[in-house]
């Protein structure tokens, strides 16, 4: 089959996929549903229409359908409903439509045709035109339809004109606006002191300038032509500064690099100056208080000031140090003088506050100090702070000398308590040396000291002397500086007592040796044996401690000799060689050189070397023959190839048994220890059986004694010796085996090593460093104390001691000879036992206690100036009771806590008086639903030892002050943030802050009376009129009552002792109708406290005053026409009760609205009987109203014109009212707000009024208020205008 012959499908539908498949709902079936839902829609809209015409009320309903209709085309868009898809232009033309027909429907348009809607028996009339309407769109399409489309009823030609008042801006002046603060740096400086002017130019000027501590002003009066002259040099300055670059260019600038001293210009901070603003500047160029007196424009009119603003003009702040600077190149010692106390003088208006720096090698540290000023202020009434006059203050600035360096201490920025910043900034150059000083900056060098002791010489390790030549002693000078040298070091000598017989004897000398340069180290050179020590060590500033090992020893080492015994080697079958039992002296290692001559053969020189004073020497030749041995010479350590006479031997010998010592288990090393006094047990291991004799021998003072064991059964074998050696003689001295002979008489020689013995001739020493004035040590509060040992011996040491009180001995190891004892209790330390690697020592009993003592903390009471009430139930001080935001302070004496301990203080901490700068920690309260809440936790600083601690009195309460944490300069905060105050040991003190009493309405609705009510409560269940009061009771009120009708003011007082209050003033009787303004002025409590600031808006309520109830017909007539409708305006407050007579029969009616109008429809008397409103009181009688037929009155305001009029606050504004008729007229006239620029449409209407029976063809009203005031009816003797429409509601005249 082809392509051609397939079938084609169907063609999709065109046209937008409807939003609701046709598989749930049939295309038709939406359009049926959608559309009935839209004449539901206007069904519904009808209904509202018939309920408009009936109340009169339909933009609320204009608003709805609006909404309605514009929903329901949109959402028919979205459906996308075959043949109910509109497009854009389509759908917006149908809410246009839709939207004019709810507009024509409802009010929201109006047409200008004869007859209106509202026509058809609305009673609604006058108050519609009494309202004000709502805008809408037809306010900008009425202008395009040529006068068919109005947005308001179109004007009357009886009642014309309107007399618009307006308020004139309010002229104000405002000394200084932005609280700056002002200082003279020089007697011929001046400031600037800038004038906020609102809606004004200032012609006259008048100010007045109180000197600093006087109460007498000075006036000064200033013209406009100065002001300009003023305001032309600040320009000419400020023009002439811009181009130098400012500190804010600066990489260096931070917040404190603005100079006070220069002349600003204020208007460059105003940035938010409105066009009616300007500024203006007064010159000062003496100190005081500046206080604005009055100012003029050039109406000659008084310009108002707000409140009376005051600028404190004061010397400005300085700072300098005033101590002599310190001599000798300003150099100091570390850890060796006293601290350095440099004395700054502050001058200024108190509380000063000061910020420095301190540089110590390079590490820069800032602080801040607080609440400087005179500590013997007498009182706070005379307090020189208190009235601005500046004062001079020295304060002392403690520098410890703890840490080497460079030190530098400059002065930044000094701020007085009236808000002036000087910067001092540091005029000391980078680099710059530390001799440099200032006015601003000090700067010194503390050097460290230097520490003298032997290089590789000590009580131990004595120095050797060979003769006939000299010994080198090395001195090393650590931890120095080099700005210190050269070094002058003093050395003493002791010559030995062990001299040789009939050789010379060396003197004792006492010597100053000196460095070379900055070169750290020194030679000696000594010439004779004896004892070496440092005294002392001089730098050029600083001198210096001696360290050990601070003496040394030097020992003349003699020639090396040797005692020689030859024996044959015999053993039981022969002679097999030769042996040599060599006794040495001298210092091993030994080298004996000897010589071997077989036969005629040329001799051989051979060589041995032994490392102890004991050798063996065995000779057995290879070879058989004549055989000479002969020793020719020997070296030790010293001395090299002595001459050695010592004996020859022929022959030979043969080995048999064999012995060795006993070594200690796992080394190798012969050798033994031995104290002074001591026995040394030797163990000889006999390698053997049957040995019968084993024979020791050991060196004892140049001779050799012998020791024999006979019949030893036993492997192992103990010989008990007993030196008898001196430390003068040898440090060492050897004990060696000398033969050995078995059970068959077969006697051999032993040779194997030997064992050697040290003799100490030192015992170990220990001592604390120092002289007895200076064995103590001061250390902040648990931290740990060093102190410096001086040991001697060998290492490592072990030490017992104690505290002193406590019966505990401690025991420490030590490995060096200046170690330091580290303890953490305060009290004294002894050292009671000392035992080095291998002997027990001694304590020097004079030099074997150390006391350890801790800084005081330091800590705050009050002063005894304070006054307070101290309460022991909490231990808290009381202090008298203040009102809220009356500055207040206390006094605190800042102080070190001395201890009940014996220890050693310098004259700081004796006076119990703390290192300055002082750190204050302290918690804030405030009582809280019957329990305290902490609601800060500020830190204080202070430079002086009694301080002036400001008390929050910002918010009213019970305030507590708790004193947690106190620093100084030896305990900051910053280091020991977690050593609080014990809690019964904190300084606490509270303070009652009594409220401001203020009173306020509890609402602001309106209250009203009739005309001769005493104003006391109508109803006594409202709370209308209502005075609520915080404070104390009881309550002083004062209340104020102004007519605006009258612009009567009555003032009254009362005494209330509730905290909440009807107003009840049964003297003051209201006589004039109008609205009647009730404020409170003035409030006290029982505190006596001044009141706090008044809410404008709730500190004043409206009372309105109605006539005793009143009817007044619009129109006069005795005849009437038939069908005109009578009109009446009530007065009073709806709803009325009016009772009238129509041909002899009573009726009554109730009113809600006014005007009330009734339909004459029959000929006949008509007559208004009774009238009451408030809820039928204020019930008064009528009885004369009469209708008659007249031509229409009129009634002008400002002659038909339109008067603009401006007024300032506090004037009134004459409205004249021309009334054209028959008098007595009765018009009504209304103010309503101004209404926007360029357009004709009337605001707001704010208030309406009546005046009846007017006589005369003008009436004025006076009135300070702002609006525009219209005529909107009159009623002469006959007639009245505008015509009443009848109406639905109005009741008509039965035939």
């Amino acid at each position: 089959m082809s392509a051609s012959d397939k079938k084609q499908p169907p063609a999709p539908p065109t046209g937008p996929t409807p939003l609701i498949s046709d598989k749930y709902l049939d295309i038709p079936s939406q359009r049926l549903y959608y559309l009935s839902l839209g004449l539901m829609c206007q069904a519904i809209k009808f209904v509202d229409f018939s309920w408009y015409i009936i109340s009169g009320e339909g933009i609320a309903s204009c608003r709805k359908w609006l909404f309605v209709d514009f929903a329901y085309c949109v959402i028919l868009t979205q459906l996308r409903i075959p043949r109910l898809t509109y497009s854009k232009a389509v759908v917006l033309l149908q809410i246009a439509l839709l939207w004019f027909l709810d507009g024509i429907m409802f009010g929201g348009i109006s047409l200008n045709l004869p007859v209106k809607p509202s026509d058809f028996g609305s009673t609604n009339s006058h108050a519609s035109m009494s309202t004000s309407e709502p805008s809408s769109f037809l306010d900008y399409i009425a202008p395009l339809t040529f006068g068919m489309l109005s947005p308001y009823a179109p004007k009357d030609a009886h009642l014309v004109g309107q007399h618009t008042v307006r308020m004139s801006p309010i002229s104000t002046a405002q000394l200084n606006p932005e609280a700056l603060s002002f200082c003279l740096s020089s007697p011929n400086s001046f400031v600037l002191v800038p004038v906020l002017l609102n809606n004004t130019s200032p012609a006259e000027v008048k100010f007045s300038l109180t000197p600093l501590g006087q109460d007498v002003p000075e006036f000064f009066e200033l013209t406009a032509k100065e002001l300009k002259a003023i305001e032309q040099d600040r320009l000419a300055a400020s023009q002439a500064s811009r181009p130098t670059t400012s500190a804010q260019d600066s990489e260096d600038y931070d917040e404190y690099d603005n100079d006070e001293d220069t002349v600003a210009d204020p208007r460059g901070t105003h940035t938010s100056l409105q066009s009616t603003q300007s500024i203006a500047h007064l010159r000062i160029s003496r100190p005081g208080t500046l206080r604005l007196v009055s100012l003029l424009d050039h109406s000659r009119i008084p310009v108002r000031i707000p409140y009376s603003a005051t600028a404190t003009i004061v010397p400005c702040p300085a700072v300098q140090f005033v101590d002599k600077e310190p001599a000798e190149g300003n150099v100091r010692c570390s850890g060796h003088e006293s601290d350095l106390q440099l004395m700054i003088r502050v001058y200024g208006v108190p509380p000063l506050s000061l910020r420095w720096l301190k540089t110590i090698n390079g590490r820069r540290e800032h602080f801040l100090v607080e609440g400087i000023e005179n500590n013997d202020i007498p009182s706070k009434s005379t307090s020189g702070a208190r009235q601005g006059v500046a004062e001079e203050m020295k304060i002392p600035l403690t520098i410890a000398l703890d840490t080497p360096g460079t030190y530098l201490y400059a002065l930044e920025e000094v701020t007085d308590s009236v808000g002036n910043v000087v910067r001092i900034g540091s005029d000391t150059p980078v680099g710059a040396s530390a001799s440099s000083q200032t006015k601003t900056t000090r700067s010194l060098v503390v050097l460290r000291r230097p520490k003298v002791s032997f290089r590789g010489c000590g009580p131990g390790s004595p120095t050797s002397l060979l003769i006939g030549s000299e010994a080198s002693l090395s001195i090393g000078i650590n931890d120095s500086d080099d700005f210190d040298s050269p070094w002058e070091v003093s050395i003493k000598y002791e010559p030995s007592d062990a001299g040789e017989k009939g050789g010379k004897r060396h003197k004792s000398w006492n010597k100053v040796l000196k460095t070379q340069g900055s070169r750290g180290d020194l030679n000696v050179r000594a010439s004779g044996p004896g004892d070496y020590t440092i005294v002392g060590v001089q730098g050029k500033w600083c001198s210096g401690d001696v360290l050990a090992p601070e003496s040394c020893r030097v020992v003349e080492k003699p020639l090396p000799t040797a005692e020689i015994e030859w024996k044959r080697i015999h053993e039981c079958s022969g002679d097999t060689g030769v042996s040599a039992s060599l006794v040495l002296r001298g210092t091993p290692p030994f080298q004996v050189f000897y010589r071997m001559q077989r036969d005629n053969e040329t001799p051989r020189d051979l060589s041995k070397t032994f490392s102890t004073s004991r050798g063996e020497l065995t000779l057995q030749p290879e070879r058989s023959g004549h055989y000479k041995f002969t020793f020719t010479q020997m070296s030790d350590t010293h001395y090299k190839k002595v001459e050695l006479k010592g004996p020859s031997i022929d022959q030979v010998v043969h080995p048999l048994a064999a012995a060795d010592f006993v070594t200690t288990q796992g080394s190798n090393r012969r050798r033994i220890s031995s104290c002074d006094g001591d026995t040394v047990s030797v163990d000889v291991d006999l390698r053997a059986h049957g040995i019968s004799r084993c024979k020791l021998s050991a060196p004892e003072a140049r001779k050799t004694s012998k020791y024999k064991g006979s019949n030893l059964r036993e492997s192992q074998y103990r010989f008990r010796y007993r030196k008898g050696l001196t430390a003068t003689e040898r440090h060492l001295t050897s004990i060696s085996a000398m033969s050995i002979e078995d059970v068959y008489k077969c006697k051999r020689p032993v040779s194997v090593p030997g064992i050697t013995v040290s003799v100490r001739g030192v015992k170990a020493t220990a001592k604390f460093y120092g002289s007895s004035s200076k064995r103590f040590t001061t250390v902040l509060e648990n931290e740990p104390a060093n102190l410096p040992l001086r040991l001697t011996g060998d290492a490592p040491w072990r030490i017992k001691y104690r505290h002193v009180g406590d019966t505990k001995v401690i025991t420490r190891t030590l490995t060096n000879p200046n170690d330091n004892l580290i303890v953490a209790q305060r009290g004294t330390f002894e050292i009671l036992d000392i035992t080095d690697s291998h002997c027990p020592g001694s304590v020097i009993t004079e030099a074997s206690t150390f006391e350890v003592n801790w800084v005081p903390r330091p800590s705050a009471k009050l002063s005894s100036q304070t006054k307070s009430i101290y309460e022991p139930h909490n231990s808290s001080h009381i202090l008298p009771p203040v009102c809220e935001g009356t500055p207040d302070y206390v006094d605190l004496d800042l102080k070190g806590l001395l201890r009940p301990v014996n220890i050693h203080f310098s004259d700081t901490y004796k006076n119990g008086i703390g290192r300055p700068p002082f750190e204050i920690m302290y918690n804030i309260g405030q009582n809280d639903n019957g329990g305290t809440k902490v609601i800060g936790q500020p830190t204080f600083n202070s430079i002086q030892p009694r301080t002036r601690f400001q008390l929050q009195t910002s918010y009213p309460g019970r305030m507590y002050y708790e004193v947690k944490q106190i620093g100084d300069a030896e305990y900051p905060l910053a280091k020991h943030r977690h050593a609080v105050i014990p809690r019964g040991d904190r300084l606490l003190f509270e303070q009652e802050i009594f409220m401001r009493p203020s009173a306020r309405f509890r609402n602001r609705n309106r209250m009203s009376y009739c005309l001769n009510d005493h104003f006391t409560p109508l109803d006594a269940l409202s709370t209308d009129g209502t005075v609520l009061f915080e404070g104390a009771p009881p309550f002083s009120l004062k209340l104020s009552i102004k007519n605006l009708g009258t612009s009567e003011v009555d003032r009254t007082t009362v005494k209330v002792f509730e905290r909440s209050w009807k107003v009840d003033l049964a003297s003051y009787m209201f006589r004039s109708v109008g609205p009647h303004l009730v404020t409170i002025e003035f409030v006290q409590d029982a505190s006596n406290c001044a009141p706090a600031t008044l809410d404008p808006l709730a500190s004043s309520i409206w009372v309105d005053v109605a006539e005793t109830a009143a009817i007044v017909p619009f129109d006069r007539r005795v005849d009437y026409c038939v069908g005109e409708a009578t009109q009446f305006q009530l007065e009073g407050i709806p709803p009325w009760n009016i009772g009238y007579r129509i041909n002899g029969k009573t009726y009554t009616h109730e009113a809600k609205v006014s005007p009330f109008s009734l339909v004459q429809q029959q000929p006949g008397e008509f007559t208004i009987t009774s009238i009451a409103h408030q809820q039928k009181l204020c019930k008064a009688a009528v009885a004369d109203v009469h209708f008659n037929v007249h031509p229409l009155p009129s009634a002008q305001v400002g002659h038909g014109k339109r008067i603009y009029q401006d007024i300032h606050e506090g004037d009134q504004a004459e409205i004249v009212f021309t009334l054209i008729g028959e008098p007595p007229f009765t018009f009504t006239y209304q103010r309503s707000e101004l209404g926007p620029k360029k357009s004709d449409k009337p605001g707001k209407i704010l208030e309406t009024h009546t005046v009846s029976r007017v006589m005369t063809n003008e009436y004025s009203v006076f009135s300070a208020l702002e609006g525009t005031w219209t005529v909107t009816s009159i009623s002469d003797r006959y007639c009245r205008y505008p015509s009443p429409q009848p109406d639905i509601g109005t009741e008509k005249q039965r035939t």
